[in-house]
């Protein structure tokens, strides 16, 4: 950062990092608290999350008075650890995100645009991230922290996890003859399908929101397969918005720690508390074979 004044807040978050990074980088989540005040909204936002890439969410006061567009790109990027971008006017930001027991601590360092006092920034962008914190916090009874020990090192589990053959046996635990149809690259649509009793296609659809070479797996879920016909609008598909399913893979010592979020659930709850632990058992087997 240049000679610009700088200001620093944070926050203290009551999730796990995982969580709190996915639900950060999330566009839809976004729109639900990218606003430092009751009276504005954001309506809007895209994120493409990689060093160049664009950011953007548009910020109206709801009256239809104002509204402008905040963007930037970004500079770097270290998964569950660190951000860092230049905002459109060609002022710089970064955002640390640090587990703390349970909890995560995020910090923002940012520089002070020459309009408006200092306080008045640090008490607006202070404003916003208590909304996310409230956001992040409100969402914790709907998604779901799994993780388990496997003796194997990361690059052999994140492989055979996401091997084919070895995801049709791990995955049979949700529903019999499970599998996936499409890429794990990032950007890539995916399909997680199965055949019902009655011999029709049935599963979710989503995207690889990100991917970090055997440690990271981001998968956003943006529609439901039908009889084998892909589904992206209506009631249901409205009640999916800013759903995930990530995957971090930490090295202890030769093993791999899996760690597993997903949310937010609503009425499966109950059923994933009861199969997740099953199917990341299966895996575990699988890759110390």
């Amino acid at each position: 950062m240049d000679s610009r004044p700088q200001i620093t807040i944070s926050a203290s978050i009551k999730a796990p990092i995982n969580q709190v990074w996915a639900i950060y980088n999330d566009p839809y989540h976004v729109t639900q608290w990218n606003f430092a005040s009751p009276d504005w909204c954001c309506p809007s936002s895209e994120i493409d999350l990689r060093p160049g890439g664009k950011f953007s969410s548009r910020m109206e006061a709801k009256d239809g008075s104002m509204g402008f567009d905040f963007w930037g790109l970004y500079t770097d990027i270290k998964v569950n650890e660190f951000l860092a971008y230049e905002m459109g006017d060609g002022r710089k930001a970064s955002l640390k995100f640090e587990a703390k027991g349970s909890e995560t601590l995020v910090t923002t360092l940012f520089e002070a645009e020459e309009t408006n006092p200092i306080d008045m920034q640090q008490m607006g962008w202070q404003a916003i991230l208590n909304n996310f914190k409230s956001h992040v916090e409100s969402l914790q009874s709907e998604i779901l922290h799994f993780e388990i020990l496997i003796k194997a090192k990361p690059s052999h589990v994140f492989k055979t996890m996401l091997d084919l053959e070895s995801y049709k046996e791990w995955a049979y635990v949700f529903y019999p003859g499970s599998y996936f149809d499409g890429s794990w690259e990032k950007g890539s649509k995916i399909k997680f399908i199965a055949k019902s009793e009655d011999g029709t296609l049935g599963g979710m659809l989503g995207t690889i929101a990100d991917r970090v070479e055997d440690y990271h797996i981001s998968i956003k879920y943006i529609g439901l397969i039908n009889d084998s016909q892909e589904v992206t609008t209506g009631e249901d598909i409205d009640k999916m918005k800013g759903s995930f399913e990530n995957y971090t893979l930490d090295e202890q010592e030769g093993s791999t720690l899996l760690k597993v979020d997903m949310g937010p659930v609503g009425e499966y709850k109950s059923y994933f508390e009861e199969t997740w632990p099953k199917a990341l058992e299966k895996l575990k087997e699988i890759c110390e074979k």
